[in-house]
């Protein structure tokens, strides 16, 4: 490390997107929010969409004001994955990206057997991978006129260095690639070569011809080139981690190799960081993926139904303050109401109270009937489903896990974290809220020279900046245990 550096990063989530100036010394790594901006999805016709536009504008106006007010050496940019845009021959986007939360992929099957499926790419079954929405307009004149796909992040990669003209309208000639942790979630790439599996795409009938090279974290993207924003004309955009997930694994201040991780916020994503895939039918059956990490490492974990839950309540509660909200939660009886948080009817928007109470009375449960009853109920039931993640995540891979880190928003959620203590026995250290931020400025800072080159090292120098909450489990199991044989949460920890 021989220099202090700032670089931006554009972070991405299904709600909405941020730019963030890091500063990087021997010291650690600070972070400055420059800016922020909505990401509401829109409807064309009866079909759920992201607006790009917007998210691309939202972008060029954060990194301007970043470049003004700091100076930067680089900008990275990460966000979900699965989603894409399709680009045709001369460059121009064909339409907007489509959400996955979409109802396209509704009974969508694919003429590979499952298991042939996550042998070759190691990822979980979710309905909204790439791989199932592809299938869904194979015969869609949008496919067909299509010859290039570019993930989220690639794609404003692609209009950032001058495709598109800057406009993110008309064709151009920016840099075309797919970094490897967001291709990854397609389940087209293989999962022990990490290169494009081209004959499951041809086994799929979905055109090999659309998925450009791969790039590594850390590579070169190109120089930016938009044309009304002359003030980033030369920045240097680098390749980071782009799913959000890989940058926030990045940042996980563990000082040891025994750590499961949970990335808390909208979605939760728990489990373990792995040196090699485990890809057995076990594995599958548990609905585990293994998504490419940084330095070849492998997250191997599940999509657990995140603090979505909790938004959605909010949402059909008029916003209720969340702070006063977790205040009530706290003080109602534990682990009397408990969901499947992973069942499917709770992955659309809609009314998710309604759809709690109809959960359990359908299985004769008692249901929760205030606010504050139904928010106990969301926290508890996630906290079953990662005491569930966790426990297998040990057992499938032959790993054990001393700790549990959460990082992401969901870290500030104290209660949220002692109930995960409680319910996996294990201590859980929160923090940091920004984790995906600091991964995606540790993975540019090291590109340009200015941090460590091994992953520990990366975290060691995070760690030095950091103050971490720690929560310790109560030690009692045995009031989880019976909550999940009444949710019909079966394996994890016994």
């Amino acid at each position: 490390m021989n220099r202090d550096v700032v670089v931006a990063a554009a972070d991405l989530g299904a709600s909405g997107g941020r730019v963030l100036a890091g500063r990087v010394s021997a010291d650690g790594v600070s972070l400055r929010e420059v800016s922020r901006f909505g990401n509401d999805p829109v409807r064309t016709g009866t079909t759920l969409c992201w607006d790009i536009a917007r998210l691309y504008r939202g972008v060029v106006s954060g990194l301007e004001s970043a470049a003004t007010s700091f100076g930067l050496a680089s900008a990275g940019i990460d966000s979900w994955g699965c989603d894409y845009g399709l680009l045709d021959a001369s460059g121009a986007l064909i339409g907007n990206p489509v959400h996955y939360r979409d109802g396209r992929t509704d009974g969508v099957r694919l003429p590979v057997p499952a298991s042939e499926l996550y042998a070759v790419t190691g990822i979980q079954h979710l309905p909204f991978n790439t791989i199932y929405q592809l299938a869904a307009e194979l015969d869609s004149p949008s496919l067909s006129s299509a010859r290039t796909l570019l993930q989220i992040p690639d794609l404003l990669a692609y209009w950032l260095t001058g495709g598109a003209g800057g406009s993110g309208i008309a064709g151009g000639a920016g840099a075309v690639g797919a970094e490897v942790t967001n291709a990854s979630t397609t389940a087209l790439l293989d999962v022990k070569t990490r290169t494009w599996a081209t004959g499951l795409m041809e086994r799929a009938g979905i055109p090999a011809r659309l998925f450009p090279p791969l790039r590594q974290p850390g590579e070169a993207i190109g120089p930016v080139d938009v044309p009304d924003a002359p003030g980033l004309a030369g920045l240097p955009l680098i390749a980071v981690g782009s799913h959000d997930t890989a940058s926030a694994v990045v940042a996980v201040p563990a000082s040891g190799p025994d750590f499961a991780y949970i990335s808390s916020g909208t979605w939760s994503l728990v489990g373990m960081e792995l040196p090699a895939p485990v890809v057995t039918e076990e594995s599958r059956l548990a609905n585990f993926t293994n998504e490419a990490g940084i330095d070849g490492t492998v997250r191997y974990l599940r999509n657990v139904s995140g603090l979505w839950l909790l938004q959605e309540c909010q949402r059909a509660w008029g916003n209720q303050q969340l702070e006063a909200l977790l205040a009530s939660a706290a003080r109602v009886e534990p682990l009397r109401f408990v969901i499947d948080a992973d069942d499917p009817v709770f992955l659309p928007p809609g009314d998710m109270p309604s759809r709690i109470t109809s959960w359990l009375a359908s299985r004769g449960l008692p249901a929760p009937g205030s606010p504050a009853e139904v928010a106990r109920c969301v926290l508890d039931s996630l906290a079953l489903a990662y005491r569930r993640a966790v426990g297998d995540a040990q057992r499938l891979s032959g790993r054990p896990a001393d700790v549990v880190h959460v990082v992401g928003g969901g870290s500030r959620n104290d209660l949220l974290c002692q109930l995960t203590a409680d319910a996996t026995g294990l201590p859980v250290l929160a923090g940091p809220a920004e984790a995906t931020a600091l991964g995606n400025v540790l993975v540019q800072a090291r590109a340009l020279g200015a941090a460590p080159s091994t992953l520990p090292e990366l975290r060691a120098l995070l760690r030095s900046g950091l103050r971490l909450k720690r929560f310790t489990p109560s030690g009692d199991a045995r009031p989880w245990l019976a909550a999940a044989r009444r949710a019909g949460l079966g394996g994890g920890f016994a």
